[in-house]
C-alpha cells in the first residue's frame, strides 16, 4: 500500500471513527515506546508481524526516534538469520519494565503465546495489542485495538498500515471532519466507486 493509497484509505474512513481509534492506539504506543531498542514486536509461529515491523523501523529511521526501532521476536529463528531477524523467545525473559511489547496477530492466541505474554506483563513492561477480537489477549493488554473481520470497516492489514503511518503523525493532522467534508464534497457517483473500487483493493473492504 503506497501513500496515495493510505491516503484514500483515511479519506473513506474519516466518517468512521476508524481513524480516530487507530490515531489514538498510535500515539499512545508512541507516549509508551520510550527506551531505545526496547519495542519488541511479536506474533504467531506461523504469522510473524513482517509488515508492522518493516513499517515502523521504516518510520523510526526516517523520524531519526530510536524509541520507536521496533525488534521482531521470534519463535525459533533459524541459524543463519541475519541479526535483527535472530531475536528469540529469550529476548521476552529479559524484557524489562522500561519496554513495551506489541502484539500482533489476526489468529486467536495460543495458550503458549498468552503465557509468553502473561511473563512480559509481569516483568512490568506494557503491553499492547493489536488483533481481530481476542478477548483472552485483550485481557492481558494495556492497550488494544480489535479489527474484527465483518465488523471493522477495514482489514487487519490496513490497520496496520494506518497505525504506523500515524504514529509520528501530530494529533491533530491524523484526519477527521476536514477529510470527512473533503470525501462529502467530491462524493460524485464516479469518483465515490473509484474510490470504493480502491479501498476494496487495498484493504479487502468495500464502501456501499
Amino acid at each position: 500500500m503506497n501513500s496515495e493509497q493510505v491516503a484514500t484509505l483515511r479519506a473513506l474512513l474519516a466518517p468512521t471513527g476508524w481513524l480516530d481509534r487507530t490515531a489514538t492506539f498510535a500515539r499512545s504506543l508512541r507516549r509508551y515506546a520510550r527506551t531505545p531498542n526496547g519495542l519488541l514486536i511479536f506474533g504467531t509461529p506461523d504469522d510473524e508481524p513482517w509488515h508492522m515491523t518493516a513499517h515502523l523501523d521504516d518510520e523510526s529511521r526516517l523520524a531519526g526516534i530510536p524509541e520507536l526501532a521496533p525488534t521482531l521476536v521470534r519463535w525459533a529463528p533459524p541459524a543463519n538469520a541475519p541479526a535483527h531477524l535472530a531475536v528469540g523467545l529469550d529476548r521476552l525473559r529479559e524484557t524489562t519494565r522500561q519496554e513495551t511489547l506489541l502484539v500482533v496477530t489476526p489468529q486467536r492466541a495460543s495458550g503458549e503465546l498468552l503465557e509468553r505474554v502473561d511473563d512480559v506483563k509481569r516483568s512490568g513492561a506494557t503491553v499492547f495489542s493489536l488483533n481481530a477480537g481476542d478477548s483472552e489477549l485483550e485481557g492481558l493488554a494495556d492497550e488494544s485495538l480489535a479489527i474484527e473481520p465483518g465488523i471493522a470497516p477495514v482489514s487487519f492489514n490496513g490497520a496496520q498500515h494506518l497505525v504506523s503511518s500515524s504514529v509520528l503523525a501530530d494529533p491533530d493532522m491524523h484526519g477527521g471532519p476536514d477529510l470527512a467534508a473533503a470525501v462529502a464534497n467530491h462524493a460524485s457517483a464516479g469518483l465515490r466507486a473509484k474510490l470504493a473500487r480502491l479501498l476494496d483493493a487495498v484493504s479487502g473492504t468495500s464502501v456501499e
